[in-house]
């Protein structure tokens, strides 16, 4: 089922700790979105094998231009992966023996001792991840930049999925304009029970797209995403994202 989930996109959001848990979004799609470049990561779980080594934490890093290198490796991404993004290498010399018991903590349990921010790595970002695309726990330093980092994704999941067709039948490949931040604060607290988003049921007419959203709970086994969804699909939906043709906007009906 770990590979069936390109058309559904779980989502968590748990604003109290700040992070947001996943299913149906991967490493590339994540990098690729970001307003900003990410920074250098230390890999605290991984199986990349042209990492670089740090003497001092004694785990092995990525640094920023070489980010691409780790895509297209593939392996890289795949079983467990997980890593804190970091400004300098200085900074991880500057980590002391709780900082590192609790970084190693994060990648081992998926769980944080205390916020996992700190002031000698500046980090945005802790990504954890299983199975690329299947699980994901992201710790964010501001909700903003998951909104506008899915706001990225989801419509160049649509042109890639070629959602649309001609009147042939025929799939196209169409653009579509990004979702703005203040439509995912609008749906902050569904997000905030646990929601599916589905581009297997989106709802085409001459004027616009429809995406139906549907709560689903509090998951922590991914593999029984597809099955809430399954038993909520019928159902009608709990909001809408609409896009409109005509104008290129977004909105949402909840």
């Amino acid at each position: 089922m770990r590979n069936e989930m390109k058309e559904l996109l779980y989502l968590h959001l748990h604003p109290s700790n700040r992070f947001v848990m996943c299913s149906g979004l991967t490493f590339e799609e994540f990098h690729t979105s970001l307003a900003n470049p990410l920074q250098n990561i230390l890999l605290l779980k991984h199986s990349y094998k042209n990492a670089e080594f740090n003497m001092h934490t004694l785990l092995e890093f990525v640094y920023q231009e070489d980010v691409e290198k780790l895509l297209k490796s593939n392996s890289g991404v795949n079983g467990e992966f997980c890593w804190i993004d970091f400004e300098d290498e200085a900074g991880l010399g500057a980590l002391d023996g709780q900082e590192l018991a609790e970084l190693l903590y994060l990648g081992h349990t998926k769980h944080h001792l205390k916020p996992p921010f700190y002031r000698m790595l500046n980090n945005e970002f802790v990504y954890l991840s299983q199975d690329n695309g299947w699980f994901n726990k992201i710790y964010y330093r501001s909700v903003d930049q998951i909104f506008q980092m899915l706001g990225k994704v989801i419509p160049e999941r649509m042109t890639t999925l070629k959602i649309e067709k001609t009147w042939l039948g025929i799939r196209k490949r169409s653009d579509y304009t990004e979702l703005p931040v203040d439509l995912f604060i609008r749906l902050s607290a569904l997000m905030g029970e646990g929601i599916v988003i589905s581009f297997d049921d989106i709802a085409q007419t001459r004027t616009r797209l429809e995406i139906p959203i549907w709560v689903i709970g509090d998951l922590t086994d991914m593999d029984e995403v597809e099955e809430h969804y399954e038993e909520v699909q019928k159902a009608q939906s709990d909001a809408k994202l609409i896009y409109t043709r005509k104008t290129k906007e977004w909105s949402l009906v909840l």
